[in-house]
């Protein structure tokens, strides 16, 4: 069987970082890991061939190469999904289509023809599939019926079928599942609630089969809560910090956790020692009521800005997530955001209108009462589009505020302000590593950074005081503190798109709008 894994596009967001991912001659940043994980649970006696349409297209001599088309996306790869079932069914292809937006949204699939849905997770429906392939069947809908796989025997995946060189990162994954209950969050709906992990070893082999294909750049550990479980992440953490030591620590670490990291001294010291250097929070908003409101209680039990900062001193990057349009939420809410941004100096803060995902208990309460959107019921978890139903604030207030919000925490002075005071206080113990000859493309983008920010831009003044107070005070950090800097370059262009965008849809969907409220309110 020759198998054709075809990974859609992505539109540009938050996290595409396009323009510094040209600085370094990088194509995306993250790889589609759960593609190079089915391909691994799949029969190794086939052949496969994976193509990311977000480095590069597929051509026709891989279209008739292949006897099976495999596609998985999310929601924000819908469109592209979509186009690609079609064009595999134009060429006569049987296609499989899995994936978190298939799995719970299966019907646009099914609309454009698909042959096989393997919904769920593939540890338990991929097998399905391949026994009814085996018994002759040319269409089926696998799922596994509320069953959740022992991550423990999932085999490591085939890092091999990555062209390397287009990645900025790399992903890993050691748990699936969160064990909170934010009424947004679609993650407990596909993953569960109670986290499961793989074991240390495991996790260790998937980090020595990326060493020994050369990789030496940073790594993303995807896991949507990396703490959900925290006797097993200390259990892994106090492996993994000896490994990494072991061998030169040869990747920068990075994840996703919920706030209460900050909490526990012993797991931040033993993410510090496996030489993770940064976290994503999902902070949401600094309402305390709409925290409640939403369910996220593990975010009201303690001072927000106090967990940031503890978490920024003991040396670890704080990136953070933001919302606008909680119901209830009072008027200003951009502005508490900016406000909490820049009194805790995080970088990067990733803001965008909430929107009800799929079968959330969200979803579920709006449906209910009769405030989802026709045609908008699918969501979308892009940052240039509104709300997907009807809020309790009118949507040209929260749609201006969020996107007075963006476009002033992307200022030019106001960004460079808050890498400089997030990076300058913060420690890190020192490696001892091999010393490593810096790439030409590295050096090429640092130039960049040096001639747009410190010389062109009327930022230059800031940014050549502020370079040289880190080179003095803090020189250990300066190569994160550039990194950071050099993101400016997509936040500047990425601003500009989420508020054309967002006036756009406001002229465009606002009678829209108005009718489905009128309608709601008659009923």
């Amino acid at each position: 069987m020759r198998v054709l894994l075809l990974y859609p596009l992505f539109p540009k967001s938050f996290w595409s970082f396009d323009k510094a991912l040209e600085l370094v001659g990088r194509k995306v940043s993250l790889p589609p890991l759960g593609m190079i994980t089915v391909a691994a649970i799949l029969p190794q006696t086939w052949e496969f061939r994976l193509i990311d349409r977000n480095v590069r297209f597929e051509t026709e001599a891989d279209w008739a190469w292949a006897d099976l088309v495999i596609v998985s996306g999310m929601i924000v790869q819908k469109s592209d999904l979509l186009h690609l079932i079609g064009e595999a069914k134009r060429r006569g292809k049987r296609v499989a289509v899995g994936g978190p937006y298939v799995t719970s949204v299966p019907e646009a699939a099914i609309a454009a023809g698909v042959d096989f849905l393997i919904l769920d997770e593939g540890e338990i429906t991929l097998p399905l599939f391949v026994e009814a392939l085996l018994r002759g069947e040319t269409s089926g809908i696998f799922r596994a019926n509320g069953e959740k796989p022992d991550v423990t025997t999932t085999p490591i995946p085939r890092y091999d079928l990555l062209d390397l060189n287009a990645y900025s990162d790399m992903s890993v994954q050691f748990s699936r599942g969160c064990p909170f209950q934010c009424e947004f969050c679609d993650i407990i709906v596909l993953y569960g609630r109670k986290p499961r992990t793989k074991n240390p070893a495991q996790l260790l082999a998937e980090l020595q089969r990326l060493y020994d294909l050369g990789w030496r750049r940073p790594v993303f550990m995807v896991d949507d809560n990396f703490i959900g479980n925290k006797r097993n992440v200390k259990l892994l953490l106090r492996e993994l910090g000896p490994w990494m030591a072991e061998h030169g620590y040869p990747f920068r670490l990075s994840t996703e956790a919920s706030v209460d990291l900050a909490q526990d001294r012993e797991l931040l010291e033993l993410m510090i020692a496996a030489n993770f250097s940064a976290v994503f929070l999902g902070i949401e908003t600094p309402d305390t009521d709409s925290l409640a409101l939403t369910q996220k209680f593990q975010n009201t039990r303690n001072s927000l800005m106090e967990a940031v900062q503890t978490i920024n001193q003991a040396g670890l990057r704080v990136m953070a997530g933001f919302i606008i349009g909680f119901d209830g939420e009072k008027p200003g809410a951009g502005r508490r955001i900016i406000d909490f941004v820049e009194a805790t100096a995080i970088p990067q803060a990733m803001c965008s209108m909430l929107q009800a995902l799929p079968n959330t208990a969200l979803w579920h309460r709006l449906q209910k009462e009769g405030r989802l959107l026709e045609g908008d019921g699918e969501a979308n978890i892009h940052q240039a589009t509104l709300t997907n139903f009807i809020p309790t604030r009118p949507i040209e207030e929260i749609a201006q505020e969020y996107v007075n919000c963006f476009w002033e925490l992307y200022e030019p002075h106001r960004y460079l302000g808050r890498v400089y005071r997030h990076f300058r206080p913060m420690k890190r113990k020192s490696r001892k590593k091999a010393f490593k000859i810096p790439e030409w493309a590295n050096i090429r983008a640092m130039l960049l950074i040096f001639w747009r920010q410190g010389i062109s831009r009327n930022t230059r003044f800031q940014f050549w005081r502020q370079f040289f107070s880190m080179l003095w005070h803090n020189p250990s950090l300066v190569e994160p503190y550039l990194v950071n800097c050099a993101h400016l370059e997509h936040f500047l262009e990425y601003r500009q798109i989420v508020r054309d965008q967002i006036e756009s849809q406001l002229t465009i969907k606002a009678p829209k709008r108005e009718a489905a409220i009128l309608i709601g309110s008659s009923q």
